[in-house]
């Protein structure tokens, strides 16, 4: 589904990424650990566009999509939840969650529309007209995901989702994420929250200073306490 090879990626005169190599296929939930300032969000970033990389590949689908522009990549599968959320305060709900249907792809039928993505989330439902401003921080949550949802993405890039959120709203994206995995797409999970990471990935990567530096099984980082305090600190 998606193989980065080599990645390096440049803010000003900072070198962010140094060399990072992964691959998420279908189906598959891979989680992404690290302390602040390693380099998460920049890879999230470089992977859907929004910053130019210097060297590396980035393919989705067994097509190189490295220099692509981020529509590009959202028409070609690829799906972002970003830290922050990012939805349009000034828009109503509807209008957050109509504004991504990229055009259809040849032969390929849309699972998440938006009446999928109501059923699936009756607040949103209920908060259909109101603008993006008025929701709450998890209301605004479930706004970004249903959002992306609603592009239909082989891959969903997750930033953060679970940052400030109550344990009830943290508890249904979790159940979301087993679900999505549940009809093959596949997540690349940027997380702060270390067992909300545990719980949904197949597999770990640790990084620091731009680099992946530990591979593991869910399991095996739990009872490895030396490389979790190491590079997580906990």
């Amino acid at each position: 589904m998606l193989i980065i090879e080599d990645l390096h990626t440049f803010l000003g005169k900072s070198h962010i990424l140094q060399g990072v190599s992964l691959e998420v296929t279908q189906g598959m939930i891979l989680g992404i650990l690290g302390r602040n300032g390693v380099g998460k969000t920049t890879l999230i970033r470089s992977i859907i566009g929004f910053v130019p990389t210097s060297k590396g590949k980035i393919i989705l689908n067994q097509e190189d999509i490295t220099f692509s522009p981020p529509y590009v990549r959202v028409r070609k599968g690829m799906g972002l939840v970003p830290q922050g959320r990012l939805i349009f305060p000034s828009l109503r709900v509807r209008e957050n969650l109509i504004i991504n249907v990229p055009l259809q792809r040849r032969g390929y039928k849309s699972v998440w529309t938006l009446d999928t993505i109501l059923d699936r989330f009756p607040r949103l439902r209920e908060r259909l007209h109101h603008h993006g401003n008025q929701l709450s921080g998890g209301e605004q949550q479930i706004l970004a995901i249903g959002r992306a949802l609603m592009g239909n993405p082989g891959l969903l890039l997750l930033d953060e989702p679970s940052e400030g959120l109550a344990p009830l709203i943290v508890e249904e994206i979790r159940n979301l994420i087993h679900d999505l995995k549940a009809q093959g797409i596949a997540v690349l999970l940027v997380e702060q929250n270390f067992n909300f990471a545990i719980e949904c990935a197949d597999q770990i990567l640790l990084m620091n200073k731009g680099q992946i530096v530990y591979r593991c099984a869910p399991f095996e980082l739990v009872e490895n306490e030396e490389i979790r305090q190491t590079y997580l600190g906990i």
